[in-house]
């Protein structure tokens, strides 16, 4: 016996807001969340949206509302070029607690992420950090940003691309063909390196093989890198003397990444005139670790709060136009 049809009934006109063009930009950023202090953190900010590639987005935490705009501090996270994340640093057991702090004390703090050398060889991740440090100067207003005080920090692989950041001000070579940006939109006015690379050059001769295998990996170079290549990322290169103040720290025992590239930072800035200081913490490894518990949790301490403590010389106190 056949049954017979169910009349449908008419559902209600479905009504909701249009735009009158395609649109992209990121109107839903991602969780929002409330910090001791007041501070608001956004996660999953995008902060650049290339063709082929993945979103590219950082967190960022940002102080009460009060006494005018913020310096900026960027972070660049390390895990050699291929790991890691935003949210992740060494033996700090809650990045983003931390970073919230750091707002606390009156930064605007944001977390980049950026794409890894398997997703694509450098100068991507120089492209990248550049995008991130232009997007936020250019939604300044937004973000309650003072963008002529701006401040990077980085640990490892993100000490090396915070490197570079900062001593390339002005110098086209890490944008993208066809960049059109503000003049200096890419520059900072501070720089803190936590056992970076800052010359692969030298890092390569210091190996057995006479070549780094991260440095390759982040290159796309196989059989060794050309002199070319190395030269170009490499912090170092782009040394001069109007690069920003920094500090350096590095533990004496580093077996990833030798206490020598520190060293050698150092003494090309004091050379070149940059002011620069750098705190050697003895007998721990790379990361900040140390033999025991206590050593690390000494150690890691020692660096945040010197961090801390120098991203406030050089940036609280608003540039006199």
């Amino acid at each position: 016996m056949a049954c017979a049809a169910l009349p449908a009934s008419a559902a209600p006109e479905r009504t909701f807001v249009v735009a009158d063009r395609p649109l992209s930009d990121d109107l839903n950023p991602g969780a929002v969340k409330t910090w001791p202090g007041g501070v608001t953190s956004h996660a999953d900010l995008r902060y650049a949206a290339i063709s082929g590639w993945r979103r590219l987005t950082l967190d960022l935490y940002m102080p009460p509302r009060k006494a005018g705009p913020k310096p900026l501090i960027l972070y660049v996270h390390g895990g050699g070029w291929m790991n890691s994340d935003s949210r992740h640093f060494g033996a700090i057991a809650d990045l983003p607690a931390l970073l919230a702090r750091l707002a606390g004390e009156g930064f605007v703090v944001a977390a980049i992420e950026y794409r890894h050398a398997r997703e694509a060889a450098f100068p991507a991740q120089g492209h990248d950090v550049r995008a991130a440090l232009r997007f936020l100067k250019a939604n300044a207003d937004r973000f309650g940003i003072d963008p002529a005080r701006t401040g990077v920090i980085g640990g490892s692989a993100g000490a090396h691309l915070a490197g570079l950041l900062a001593l390339s001000c002005g110098d086209a070579r890490l944008d993208p063909d066809g960049t059109k940006a503000p003049a200096g939109s890419e520059c900072v006015q501070a720089f803190v390196g936590w056992y970076g690379v800052y010359d692969a050059t030298a890092l390569a001769a210091q190996r057995p093989s006479g070549r780094d295998g991260g440095i390759e990996g982040l290159l796309g170079c196989t059989g060794g890198c050309p002199a070319d290549k190395l030269a170009l990322v490499s912090p170092v290169t782009y040394l001069d003397r109007s690069d920003p103040p920094t500090l350096l720290i590095h533990g004496t025992e580093d077996k990833t990444v030798p206490v020598e590239q520190s060293h050698l930072l150092e003494e090309r800035m004091k050379a070149a005139g940059v002011p620069v200081s750098a705190i050697y913490i003895p007998g721990v490894d790379h990361s900040f670790m140390g033999k025991t518990p206590a050593e690390t949790r000494a150690a890691t301490l020692r660096a945040v709060n010197a961090s801390f403590d120098f991203l406030h010389q050089q940036l609280d106190r608003p540039v006199q136009r």
